[in-house]
Formats: C-alpha cells, sequence, structure tokens
C-alpha cells in the first residue's frame, strides 16, 4: 500500500534532512461565521498558564428549514454544511515539470481545497497542493475567482497559507477547534473539492488517533487523525469538522493503492496547524532549530552525511561530506563522489540515532542557541562533536513556496 495525495501529489521518499519546529499558540478566529467581522486572526490565552480558555461555540441556526421533519442526525448534517460550506474555497493550480533533458518541461495541472481563515483574505491548504505551482486561482463558494499569492509554508508538515484580495463581505472564516480532546469513535465531516466536484460534505468518524504518516523529505507528521470519511483527489487541504462545526483537522492523504478513497484518510491536527499559521503570516516560514545537515544517506549503522549547509552550523562545528575527486583521463577530467570520508552520524546527546526522524525529532524539541553532541563514526574511529544550533531564519535557504505572483 502506497500513501497517495489527495491531488494527485506523491510523498517525496528521499532522505533530504530538513530542520524546522515549533510555533506560538492555536489560533481562534471566528465566533459566528455570519455575525462576525474579524480584522485578523485572534489567539486564546494559554490554558496551561492558568488562563480560561475560550468559549466554544455552539452551531450555527440551521439556515434552510429547521422545521422540516429531520432526525437528530440529519439536523447535524445540515447544519455542519450551512454552517462551513462557503468557507471552503476551491484551488486550482498551474505549473510545470522537468520531464527529461531533451524534452524539457511539460505544462501541469492540480486542484485542491482550501479554508478562509480570516477576513483579510488569508487561506489555509495543503503545501503539496500549491507546490511548484507558478498560478494558483481560488474559487470562492459565489463562483467568483481570484488570483491567489503566496504567504507562506511548512513542507514538513504539508500546510501552507496563501492569500486573495477579496471581499470582506464574501469571507466566511472557517472557527478553529481543539484537537486535544478528540476520541475515536466521534463524528467528523469533510468538505472539500473531491474530482472538481465543489463544496463535497462527507462524514464519517475518528478511526484512530495518533497515527504517524511520512510525507516530505522521509518527514514523519505525529498525530495523525486517522478517518473513514471519503477523502478522494482534489480533497486536500480542505476542512475535517466536529458536529459543532469546528476545524479539527486538514484533509491532507488516503492510503489507497487506486487513488481513491478506500476507508482509512488523514487528516493534520488543528493544534499543529495553529501552531503554525501565525508564523507563516507573520515571516513566510516556521522558525525552529537549525543544524545545517541539508541530506543524509541512510544506512545499517546511521547516517551518512550527504551535504552541509554552506556556512552552517554543522559546517562549522567540522562535520564533514563526501569530497569530489578529480581524476584525469585522457583528454578529460572526471569527477567522481568520495562517500568514505563523509561523517556517520550515529547518536545525539546520548540518543541512538538510526533514521533522519531520529535526528530532526530530537532536534526539533530544542530552541536556537542550544549544544548538541553528535556522536560520529569518523575514518573507522568514534568521536563527539559538539553543534551549536541556530535558527532557520538565520540561515539563507531557497523560498519555500512556488513562483506566485
Amino acid at each position: 500500500m502506497r500513501f497517495m495525495l489527495g491531488c494527485f501529489c506523491s510523498a517525496v521518499l528521499g532522505a533530504v534532512v530538513t530542520v524546522i519546529c515549533l510555533g506560538p499558540r492555536p489560533l481562534n478566529l471566528v465566533e459566528a461565521q455570519d455575525r462576525q467581522v474579524a480584522q485578523g486572526p485572534r489567539f486564546p490565552e494559554d490554558p496551561a498558564r492558568g488562563q480560561p480558555k475560550p468559549r466554544l461555540q455552539a452551531p450555527v441556526p440551521l439556515a434552510g428549514a429547521v422545521d422540516a421533519d429531520f432526525s437528530p442526525e440529519e439536523k447535524i448534517n445540515i447544519s455542519v454544511y450551512e454552517t462551513v460550506n462557503r468557507s471552503v474555497v476551491h484551488i486550482t493550480t498551474r505549473g510545470a515539470r522537468q520531464d527529461g533533458f531533451f524534452t524539457g518541461e511539460v505544462p501541469t495541472e492540480g486542484a485542491g481545497s482550501g479554508s478562509v481563515i480570516d477576513k483579510a483574505g488569508h487561506l489555509l491548504t495543503n503545501y503539496h497542493v500549491i507546490e511548484d505551482a507558478g498560478q494558483v486561482n481560488v474559487t470562492l463558494f459565489d463562483g467568483k475567482s481570484y488570483d491567489a499569492k503566496f504567504v507562506g509554508a511548512d513542507p514538513a508538515n504539508d500546510v501552507a497559507v496563501i492569500k486573495i484580495d477579496a471581499p470582506a463581505a464574501v469571507l466566511f472564516p472557517v472557527l478553529f477547534g481543539d484537537s486535544s480532546h478528540l476520541l475515536v469513535g466521534m463524528r467528523v465531516f469533510a468538505i472539500g473539492n473531491p474530482f472538481g466536484l465543489e463544496r463535497t460534505l462527507t462524514t464519517g468518524i475518528i478511526s484512530s488517533l495518533d497515527r504517524s504518516l511520512q510525507i516530505h523529505g522521509n518527514r514523519t507528521i505525529r498525530q495523525i487523525i486517522q478517518v473513514d470519511a471519503a477523502i478522494n483527489p482534489g480533497s486536500s487541504g480542505g476542512p475535517l469538522l466536529d458536529s459543532h462545526s469546528r476545524l479539527i483537522g486538514i484533509n491532507t492523504a488516503i492510503a489507497s493503492k487506486t487513488g481513491q478513497s478506500a476507508g482509512v484518510g488523514f487528516a493534520i491536527p488543528v493544534n499543529l496547524v495553529s501552531r503554525i499559521v501565525p508564523q507563516l503570516i507573520a515571516h513566510g516560514q516556521v522558525v525552529r532549530p537549525e543544524i545545517g545537515i541539508q541530506r543524509v544517506y541512510q544506512t545499517e549503522h546511521g547516517l551518512l552525511v550527504a551535504k552541509l549547509q554552506a556556512g552552517g552550523p554543522a559546517e562549522k562545528a567540522g562535520l564533514r561530506g563526501p569530497q569530489i575527486v578529480v581524476r584525469r583521463r585522457g583528454l578529460f577530467n572526471v569527477e567522481s563522489v568520495d562517500r568514505s570520508v563523509a561523517d556517520l552520524i550515529i547518536g545525539i546527546d546520548d540518543h541512538k540515532v538510526v533514521t533522519a526522524d531520529d535526528l530532526l525529532s530530537y532536534i526539533e524539541s530544542l530552541k536556537p542557541g542550544d549544544t548538541v553532541q553528535l556522536l560520529l563514526i569518523r575514518q573507522g574511529k568514534q568521536i563527539r562533536v559538539p553543534v551549536v544550533l541556530t535558527s532557520t531564519a538565520d540561515i539563507a535557504q531557497p523560498g519555500p513556496g512556488p513562483e506566485m505572483p
């Protein structure tokens, strides 16, 4: 079984090391969709500091025939859809991919879903929905379309924020919930645009919690929500909701051999998203501790350094990667890569390292300025090398987003 992302985007399973981490407190953007005029995201106080949690908003009454002879279950379904469907957007993308040396670039098209998160026009979606897009177009519930601008992205958690210049009157922000109190068996609702069918509602239950889902660059998102609600190509980036119409996750992938919903869907929990989104809006990226190792080869004995960030912490600490060896053969110089001189990482601060995720997860639990001790095998000898972590913002990196206007 392979993972297929909802917009026909496959997970990139490499050994690339991309180090990124935590952000500020969760969002709680809108208390009543039809009554709130929000200037921007609002952030609740931290309950861990003794501050009261924000009061949860009851469902907005049905806009249709409230007194109709519906069952209680049907009324909940209708209420969730009536409340949130105007918050869901249809995202279409155009771009190009390289298709061989001689054939050059081939035009590509994609589609996905997203949610309005404030009256300023910020939209929340999956990173893989807009990845490599040269042009992104957003269609609102009223059928009007707008060109979107890239705001920020966190590829490691498959989260992105884009923005449209639309009147506040036609923007209906979704209400952020809390994913820390979810239970297996709770009813959930997914709204998206599967196969281009706009604002489609599917229902199900939470099948499991705390799953791990491997995505971009061989990174693993933890605490993933598993659901049995139908999530098909085009649904990625859309909201997963509870019975009170609150956002509890972003639908992101299905596990299927055919690429279509097979009863196993996944969503990124909203509490993770809430920590990321404020930084994406403010800085365009998430500021995390950075060790400066860009790529590793995973071996049976540890992680072989493949590429170091120029000027990064690991390079400054003296870590070694492969060397380029130039040999003369006749009239030509031939280059080859000598990996035997590269350091093999087997531990960090007395924690064993087997996978890239082992290394990244430990680093992400720290903060910029902390010093870690890397346990290495260098030319057959075991040594320890101290590395002072810096911030992702302190290292020049290629932009995380597509080339959008």
